[in-house]
């Protein structure tokens, strides 16, 4: 029954994704034309550009360095943490991380990176334990069970199903002045914080240095680092796009952004790290670990023959494969290089899903991560995770001849 309650959130996925797809023709985004740089208001000052995409090599390789120079240098602790999408699991990570903190042998991470919920979370991950409070009461203090609520339906006057309007005021409340100047602080020393968000004109992924951001340290800023954090969340057709400002040569334009896991589950070691397939120096004193917001394992079954169900199950298993790949790539680039990878994911077993933000619910989700660092079981090796397999089961009970 528990797995069969799982599966009520897929199924509404499809759900959202047949009615958004009904309603396209109702809510469209304006797009404005180029503006020179020379007609920009006043008020908004120039700043050097936090966005490191993957054509900028100058800025790519600042990651880059960033992961080679202290591991080589024996600086910091080597430890990484990527935090992936997951929707309302991510209250499962947040509680793994309150849980590690409890159990006292939680690291402080050189590099923190983010992808959808894993960026809502990743600025609480980064500032250590004594920002647990503020995480926890993110995930379960009941402002989120708001999110896809029927008074945020937005599908007329939206390019989305839903509002961003709840998800808006989530992070609003949480991403304040003081949490800024706090990540200014560690990213003085060296440290860095990165969330992922996808740039559709472009159909690429952008990192964004959030510390770099927060060291700017004003208004500008602020509204900034709260906008991309809720473009990484903001699934297509779920949530509206955000519009964020681009330079392009001598004209400013306006890049339309979306989740961050449209193009990666998460960001762990550097594409181009992977890419290049070669050992780095100091290597193999990293930690990396991968704390996964939702299921990698298969779950054979019978599919319905409707489709919100075959939309809901292609989902899910696009999302599943991805995952697993780029947990292989990682695995691969830690036993080439002595690394050790540790992965946390929901058990695949466990009651979960992605859509479902009552509160109730986050809340036990919550305390299944905690209780599961406290009791030292939440991270595994990666051969471990990739070869857990729950066992096989039904999505539906039986079928009538015209598949419902």
């Amino acid at each position: 029954m528990a797995r069969r309650s799982g599966l009520q959130g897929w199924r509404r996925l499809g759900a959202v994704l047949m009615l958004a797809s009904g309603l396209s023709a109702c809510g469209t985004l304006s797009r404005i034309d180029p503006l020179p740089v020379r007609e920009l208001d006043a008020s908004v000052s120039p700043t050097r550009d936090p966005r490191i995409r993957p054509g900028d090599q100058v800025r790519s390789h600042e990651v880059i360095a960033l992961f080679t120079r202290r591991l080589a240098r024996h600086e910091g602790t080597g430890a990484v943490l990527a935090l992936s999408g997951g929707g309302a699991n991510g209250a499962f990570g947040a509680g793994v991380l309150v849980g590690w903190s409890e159990a006292g042998d939680r690291p402080s991470f050189d590099i923190v990176t983010g992808i959808s919920t894993g960026a809502l979370t990743a600025p609480f991950a980064f500032l250590g334990p004594e920002w647990d409070d503020a995480l926890r009461a993110a995930y379960t203090g009941g402002e989120a069970s708001s999110i896809l609520s029927p008074r945020a339906l937005a599908g007329l006057v939206h390019p989305s199903l839903y509002s961003a309007g709840p998800l808006r005021r989530l992070v609003d409340q949480n991403v304040t002045p003081e949490l800024l100047r706090a990540i200014a602080a560690e990213h003085a020393k060296g440290r860095r914080l990165l969330v992922v968000t996808t740039n559709l004109d472009t159909q690429e992924s952008v990192v964004w240095d959030m510390g770099q951001l927060a060291s700017q340290g004003d208004e500008q800023a602020l509204l900034l680092f709260r906008e991309v954090l809720v473009a990484s969340a903001s699934i297509p057709g779920v949530f509206p796009p955000v519009m964020i400002s681009g330079l392009q040569g001598d004209q400013i334009v306006e890049e339309m952004h979306v989740d961050g896991g449209v193009n990666m589950p998460f960001l762990g070691v550097p594409e181009d790290i992977l890419a290049a397939g070669e050992r780095v120096p100091g290597a193999d004193r990293a930690s990396l670990y991968v704390l996964i917001n939702g299921q990698t394992g298969r779950t054979p079954g019978v599919v319905r023959g409707s489709l919100p169900a075959i939309l809901t199950r292609t989902y899910e298993s696009m999302s599943k494969a991805s995952t697993r790949t780029h947990l292989a790539a990682n695995a691969a680039f830690a036993a080439r290089n002595g690394a050790s990878l540790h992965v946390a994911s929901i058990p695949a077993d466990a009651d979960a899903s992605a859509l479902n933000f009552e509160h109730d619910s986050m809340v036990r989700v919550f305390e299944m991560g905690r209780t599961r660092a406290l009791a030292q079981e939440a991270w595994v090796t990666p051969d471990a995770e990739l070869a857990a397999q729950p066992p096989v089961v039904a999505l539906e009970g039986p079928q009538t001849p015209d598949g419902n």
